[in-house]
């Protein structure tokens, strides 16, 4: 039956060309050539009777977290009103593209600048444009976001975790902490928090580092240390 419509096509196709496009008939020969060409082709290495086998689609390594996406936005729910921007760069980083997220946000923050939320997933975007390490440019977006709102939990755990990625282990504890210290005690985030910091100490004591103390954000042109494997 399959090859009935193919050769069918080739028929219409070919009457199509000489009877509704007036084509000349000096041409007919090798328009003829030409189908039969394709079909001779089609039927050496066509295989019309196999099963499709459709492929899963292959995820971007650099993909956002969904898990940290949520987090983000059970942290900022009250915060701020940028739904529709965050909604559009939560959909540009779960594909990886993070430029494109950075982007959008920094439109977002230039229109509304008093919208921590829209601050925190900027810096994330920018972190996540940096392959995982914070910049300068991202640790601004989180101290900017920590004024705006010096209650919410998102910049210092976003910080926090840039830092860790960034193998500034020292520095991300110290943040966590403080966060940890100041949470309430039914903080949906609170475990995973005491989670990290766990890791955290693990690895410092690895490495022969005492746990540093709570202590402030580092300054924002603090060089980035080299990364430091996964962060917690």
């Amino acid at each position: 039956m399959t090859w009935v419509l193919i050769l069918l096509i080739a028929l219409a196709a070919f009457g199509v060309l000489a009877f509704v496009l007036k084509m000349p008939r000096a041409g007919w020969e090798i328009t003829g050539a030409a189908l039969l060409f394709g079909i001779a082709g089609y039927a050496l290495q066509g295989h019309p009777g196999y099963a499709g086998a459709p492929k899963q689609a292959v995820e971007n390594e650099k993909a956002a977290d969904a898990a940290l996406l949520k987090q983000r936005q059970e942290m900022g729910e009250s915060f701020g009103k940028g739904a529709s921007w965050l909604t559009l760069a939560d959909g540009l980083s779960r594909q990886g593209q993070f430029g494109a997220a950075a982007d959008v946000l920094k439109t977002a923050v230039e229109k509304n600048p008093d919208d921590a939320d829209l601050w925190v997933a900027f810096g994330n975007a920018l972190v996540g444009h940096s392959d995982g390490l914070i910049t300068p440019a991202a640790q601004f977006a989180f101290q900017k976001a920590a004024t705006i709102a010096p209650e919410h939990p998102g910049p210092p755990f976003f910080m926090g975790l840039a830092l860790a990625q960034s193998g500034r282990l020292a520095d991300a504890r110290a943040i966590w902490a403080e966060l940890l210290k100041r949470s309430p005690a039914d903080a949906p985030y609170r475990a995973d928090l005491e989670s990290r910091l766990a890791r955290i100490d693990s690895m410092l004591a690895a490495a022969g580092q005492a746990a540093p103390d709570a202590a402030p954000a580092p300054a924002a042109d603090a060089a980035p240390a080299a990364p430091a494997g996964k962060a917690p």
